[in-house]
């Protein structure tokens, strides 16, 4: 029987920013390398999960089994690999990510090159194997090899200073189907580590932005503030990445002791 892919995350993005029910999609990171705590995420109505190789302990077992227990609802999963290596973009298509996220890439070549990574001959370099992997459903999908461009989505992560200043020519590239703003490691390369929300930051991700949208991209960003958030949707994000599985747990945790347990330097329980 054939196998009928879902929507990739290019195709939810194609209804984020236009049509009747045009919206930013709102996501999270799932950063656990948890398939439990992915699963728990993927039923919070989110539209979006960032599953992240790149700072978390992710490897190509653990990504497989999120992308197992998040298939069942109705959130996009997009995959962060640690880096735009062709073997490891292969490794992760291959394992049935459609919807990948690419790190600092600063230029129209760096993207070039990861597009031709997830690409077959003799448009890519993308090593052929779908009919063994969980991509192609074991040769479940008919015809995977010849249509895999349209079961993949690319995003590529803008988050320096270079990044910036070549963002129009990046979203030029046939193949890139969004760009994702990373202000973290953007304020690191200004000089201002630490402070997403200097000034000049916030500049430079209005200006990328601009890039972006003029060249007939989407534009997201990663904004756990929600005033900030709020401002770059307001600029015209399609999609934003508001908040992280590991993030809500240690602060959650933490409200839990300022309200139900002792402070650790309380006089009564230090001498007791």
């Amino acid at each position: 029987m054939p196998f009928h892919m879902t929507p990739t995350f290019r195709d939810a993005l194609a209804t984020a920013v236009s049509g009747p029910a045009a919206r930013p999609l709102a996501g999270m990171w799932v950063c656990s390398g948890s398939a439990l705590v992915a699963e728990i995420c993927a039923g919070s109505g989110l539209d979006w999960l960032l599953v992240d190789m790149e700072h978390s302990p992710n490897g190509l077992e653990s990504v497989l089994a999120q992308l197992q227990a998040v298939a069942a609802y109705p959130v996009t999963p997009v995959v962060r690999v640690p880096v735009g290596d062709v073997v490891t973009i292969k490794q992760v298509l291959d394992l049935g990510a459609q919807n990948l996220l690419v790190p600092m890439v600063s230029s129209a070549q760096e993207a070039q090159a990861v597009v031709e990574a997830v690409r077959y001959p003799p448009r890519g370099r993308r090593g052929v194997g779908g009919s063994l992997a969980r991509s192609a459903r074991w040769s479940r999908v008919d015809g995977y090899a010849e249509d895999a461009d349209t079961h993949v989505s690319l995003v590529v992560q803008v988050e320096t200073a270079q990044g910036v200043a070549s963002a129009s020519a990046i979203a030029a590239v046939d193949g890139v189907d969004a760009v994702f703003v990373g202000p973290s490691d953007l304020a690191a390369s200004m000089g201002h580590l630490g402070r997403q929300d200097h000034p000049d930051v916030v500049a430079a991700v209005h200006r990328t932005f601009d890039a972006v949208r003029a060249a007939g991209k989407p534009v997201g960003v990663n904004a756990f503030a929600p005033a900030l958030a709020r401002a770059y949707v307001d600029a015209g994000a399609a999609f934003v990445a508001v908040g992280a599985d590991v993030t809500l747990l240690a602060r959650g945790s933490e409200e839990l002791a300022r309200r139900l347990a002792p402070a650790t330097d309380d006089p009564e329980r230090a001498g007791s």
